[in-house]
Order: C-alpha cells, then structure tokens, then sequence
C-alpha cells in the first residue's frame, strides 16, 4: 500500500480533479506527483518552501515556449506536462555524446532568453541568490576567490532578463514531439551568461560516482561550444562559472555535502587556471 498523500498534495488532487499516476517525490522544495488529468499523463508540483513559487510564475509566464507547458498553476501548486521520451541528457553525455547535449541546452536556454511581450513575474534577484556564498567566504577560505569574482559581475551585469537558474542535464528533458523542454526553474533576474555556468559541473553533481565534467580538458572543450554557439566572452563565461562554483560549492558545505563540494572547487579551480 502507498503511504497517505500529504494534505496539501491532496487537495489539488482533488481541486485539480487529478487521479495520482505513479510514486509521489518529495525534495527539500517541493512534493512531485505523477498524476492523470482527463486521462492525459502530467506532473503535479507542490511548493514546500515559498522561494519555489518564483519558479512557479517563471514557468507559467513561459507559456511552453522552451519549457513544460503548464495546464495549471496557483502560488503554491504547478500541473504541467509529462515528459514522455525516452533520451536522457546524463546519459548522452556520458555516452560520448557531451558535445551534441551541450548543444542542446544551449538551444534550450535560448528559447528560454527569447524575448516576451508579457510582463514579468516577479522573480528573485541573482544578487540575493548569491548571499550563502558571500556568507560563507568569510570563514572558508577556498570560497573567496569566487565571491570577489561573484560582486564583481553582480555590480556591472550585461544583458539582464529573467533565468532558469538551474539549467543542466537533469532538468531539460525528452517531451517527444514537442522536443527538448526545461522544467524546475528556481525563477530568478539577472545576467543571461548565468545560465549557462551550470553547464560546467553536471552531470557530475547529479551523480558523483560518473565524473564527466571534471575530467582534464572537458571544461575547455564546453567551454568552446557554449561561448561559440551563444556568442558569449568566453573570460567573463568562465568567470561565472567561478562565480557559479563558488556558490553551489557554498550550499553543499553548508548541506555537510563535501563529495558535492569537491567537485565544485575542482572546476572553481580549473576556470580560475585559464583565467591566469
């Protein structure tokens, strides 16, 4: 027997008229539920904590448009479509085949930049994303690279508009049909070669037993296609995956994480070698 939903998952089952479709997930952010809705397969996402709701109106403001169409939403809740294909990001990558997924999340993010006549949601600001770093650099030595490097680009940002803030091989997916869409957005404002840094570290940090990304010379090649495709500074790239590094290195030491962290600090000091 299924353990009993939660209350809150329940009620938009019921609000929602979904019938569940599958096990239910529950992260630090959020419950996601597999479910049917008239008949059809979609995904139910219920917010935890409020910084998933940004998330939430960054998906709905999307409309589809290089991201999971979304069927409903309230502040706390999401039901959008299921990814139904069979292909894998991780595995591609791991599969010789890094090259051709890097391009794909590069045309993923590109979609997502794309500009929007509708207003935008109210997201939070990179800078306020970046506070763990800044707060731990002061008693972790190995962090302060990245956050001076961090304040240095938060004080003069080039071409600002809404970001994904967690695009890598995990949360762009197989939609069949409808190609290669974004899910789990965390919502945030900032500079657009942001969204790109993450890239660099995965699918490593889904899966540390499987190092990729920080294999010797898998940074510069990335670093090539991401630059070139997306007609980016390859310096000031490399300087928000410094930034970038630094960041998520903060949140899994703040987790107990040092395996997460580690991988982190090795790329932080692989981009911070070809800066010189």
């Amino acid at each position: 027997m299924h353990a009993p939903l939660p209350s809150k998952v329940g009620e938009f089952l019921g609000a929602w008229r979904l019938a569940p479709d599958g096990s239910l997930l529950t992260t630090r952010s959020s419950w996601v539920l597999p479910v049917l809705h008239e008949g059809a397969p979609a995904m139910l996402k219920v917010a935890r904590t409020p910084d998933e709701r940004a998330g939430y109106r960054l998906m709905t403001w999307w409309n589809g448009q290089g991201a999971a169409k979304v069927v409903a939403s309230s502040a706390d809740a999401l039901l959008m479509e299921r990814a139904a294909g069979a292909r894998n990001l991780a595995r591609m990558a791991r599969a010789d085949q890094d090259e051709e997924a890097c391009r794909i999340l590069c045309d993923t993010a590109a979609r997502l930049h794309a500009p929007r006549c509708d207003p935008l949601p109210e997201l939070h600001p990179l800078e306020s994303w970046f506070q763990p770093l800044f707060h731990l650099a002061s008693t972790h030595a190995a962090l302060a690279p990245a956050a001076e490097t961090a304040r240095q680009l938060l004080a003069a940002p080039h071409a600002v508009g809404p970001l994904h803030g967690d695009l890598h091989h995990e949360n762009v997916l197989d939609f069949g049909e409808r190609g290669w869409l974004a899910i789990d957005p965390h919502g945030l404002l900032g500079e657009r070669t942001f969204d790109y840094a993450n890239i660099f570290t995965n699918p490593d940090l889904s899966d540390p037993s499987l190092p990729l990304a920080t294999l010797p010379g898998r940074l510069e090649i990335r670093l090539d296609i991401v630059s070139g495709l997306m007609k980016l500074e390859p310096e000031r790239l490399l300087r928000w995956v410094v930034a970038w590094t630094g960041l998520s290195a903060a949140w899994f030491i703040g987790d107990g994480d040092d395996e997460g962290a580690a991988i982190d600090l090795t790329i932080n000091a692989i981009a911070r070698r070809l800066l010189g």
